[in-house]
């Protein structure tokens, strides 16, 4: 029967080429073979940290979008192919990153690119997108880089960090009643994102910050932009970098009689920052996130039940604790499975990135949707504040506590008690 049919296929080239017929006709008598999609299997690539400073988000992330996977490929896959994922390390380093991506190009053939984790690493590999017009999904970075222009290969699941340092600008100011705030950056596309996002959402209130510092991606050389913002005054540092300097910069200021407020994007990590500042107390630090607390939080539909995350965390990597990042990795992959799922049998890339536009009010949990469009490849807007008390991030429910405290610190305030008992 094979043979009956590629003898039937070779004749039709050669009736074609006889003909003298368009390449849309051979279009149509030899369909295209999307790369990475085979009977059996849908192959997917992905250049991450696994390995060096940034390593808990890179695990993390890819932990969390495989314990969906697994979930589906047990379950019988997408249209009967299991999804599989080719990972590359890419030590959070951008060359390393377009090394890897190069190769899950051109000799894996993998069909689309997926949780891809930083700013530098994942903007690097832009033009190979454009050049192969392969499909590159669910990223952990809010960089504007990813969605201004708009890039139809390109799906972005979470909020942007313009949005995340907007949102945190407008409640340092109106809720905590702060207005000298400063900027402590990494010194790359990652902290250039960040910087350029805490300027505009300043503007908007005719400021600008106070002071900047920043610090070299790699290192934890925090001292000189330590220095630079405590010098200014600062009542608030916004800080767009990585777990490990970030905190040795609120350890080194808290130690030097230097107390604001600390806000940082959600790219932190708010797991690992909470670990390193497990011994210290009577400091308050904000983080944004993008995603619901995945613990304890809503909605619950989208963490507990047989196919939530919390449980499938449990079942498929049992050491792990539910966490922000791998929470968004999850979400990823609850994304791209239902692109997959809507695209049919079928699959090609073009497809693909069709069915996802089609995604519209798509219910994640009874408070968490999902939509995107044609113009709009961004499917989630929500940004969430946490803060960390006891150990670890908890979500703000009520910005006057906040406000009380930050107050009761001040020089020759009130103690707590009476701030309380105030009408």
């Amino acid at each position: 029967m094979k043979k009956r049919a590629l003898c039937v296929l070779i004749l039709l080239i050669l009736l074609a080429s006889q003909s003298g017929c368009e390449q849309s006709d051979l279009d149509t008598v030899m369909p295209k073979v999307s790369p990475g999609v085979t009977d059996q299997e849908i192959v997917l690539g992905s250049s991450l940290a696994l390995q060096g400073h940034a390593s808990f988000l890179g695990t993390q992330t890819l932990r969390g979008a495989l314990c969906y996977i697994n979930y589906v490929n047990d379950n019988g896959g997408i249209h009967g192919r299991k999804i599989n994922i080719t990972a590359y390390d890419d030590s959070y380093d951008p060359p390393k990153c377009l090394a890897n991506t190069q190769k899950l190009i051109i000799d894996d053939k993998v069909f689309a690119l997926f949780c891809y984790v930083g700013t530098p690493t994942t903007v690097k590999i832009l033009p190979l997108v454009e050049e192969a017009r392969i499909p590159l999904v669910g990223m952990f970075t809010g960089a504007n880089a990813l969605r201004d222009p708009f890039n139809a290969y390109v799906i972005n699941v979470r909020a942007s960090y313009y949005q995340e340092t907007r949102a945190a600008v407008a409640h340092l100011l109106k809720d905590l009643g702060l207005s000298k705030i400063a900027v402590f950056y990494q010194y790359d596309a990652f902290g250039f994102d960040g910087l350029t996002g805490t300027e505009l959402a300043l503007k908007e209130f005719n400021l600008a910050p106070v002071a900047g510092g920043s610090y070299i991606r790699g290192t934890m050389e925090v001292t000189e932009g330590l220095n630079k913002i405590i010098g200014s005054g600062a009542e608030a540092v916004v800080m767009i970098g990585t777990y490990d300097p970030c905190a040795k910069f609120i350890r080194l200021a808290v130690e030097r009689g230097y107390n604001p407020v600390f806000y940082l994007v959600s790219f932190v990590g708010a797991e690992e920052l909470a670990r390193r500042l497990a011994a210290q107390r009577d400091i308050t630090v904000i983080m944004s996130q993008v995603v619901p607390p995945p613990e304890g939080g809503q909605p619950k539909s989208l963490l507990e039940g047989e196919t939530g995350y919390v449980t499938l965390l449990n079942k498929y990597f049992p050491d792990d604790k539910p966490n922000f990042v791998g929470f968004e990795g999850y979400i990823n992959a609850r994304v791209l499975v239902e692109g997959l799922d809507r695209a049919g049998r079928d699959l090609t890339r073009e497809g693909f990135i069709a069915a996802v536009e089609s995604i519209q009010n798509y219910a994640l949990g009874s408070d968490l949707e999902i939509s995107f469009g044609s113009d709009d490849h961004q499917g989630l807007d929500q940004v969430y504040f946490t803060l960390l008390e006891n150990g670890e991030f908890v979500l703000v429910q009520d910005w006057t506590e906040i406000e009380k405290e930050i107050s009761a610190r001040k020089p020759g305030a009130a103690p707590p008690e009476e701030i309380s008992q105030r009408p």
